[in-house]
């Protein structure tokens, strides 16, 4: 039952997603969408900058403000969510090596501020030349 479930959730463009790449194209970035080419395979993308970016669903990714477990199957959950918290760190890890910057947006944050927090790092990362970023 569980997973049928599950398997009916989206995984790509939801809805917080859809107005995070609204915001930031409005803004006028332009981005690649579900990149393959990268651990974790990024919500956006920004290639030319190393810019990854992960639209975290408060529920699933265990937000501070919002995790909220549920009652039934307690520890079935409980290691379920911390093994997707536990993915995302990897797959940060994986991006710095590959000289990658990974930011994650809550579901709940603002599409507009978000899209402009994206698009000073978008801005800063344009400017420093690939050989002196942090790896």
């Amino acid at each position: 039952m569980i997973s049928e479930q599950m398997r009916r959730m989206p995984r790509s463009s939801t809805r917080p997603e859809l107005a995070i790449r609204r915001a930031l194209h409005r803004s006028g970035l332009r981005f690649r969408v579900n990149f393959r080419g990268l651990p974790g395979r990024p919500d956006v993308a920004f290639t030319k900058a190393r810019l990854a970016v992960f639209v975290d669903g408060c529920f699933w990714h265990m937000c501070p403000a919002h995790v909220r477990l549920p009652k039934n199957n307690r520890a079935w959950w409980v290691a379920k969510l911390e093994a997707n918290v536990a993915r995302d760190q990897e797959k940060d890890r994986r991006l710095a090596e590959l000289g990658w910057l990974s930011v994650h947006v809550w579901e709940h944050e603002d599409p507009v501020s978000a899209s402009e927090r994206i698009a000073v790092l978008w801005s800063e990362l344009r400017r420093v030349p690939r050989l002196e970023r942090p790896i």
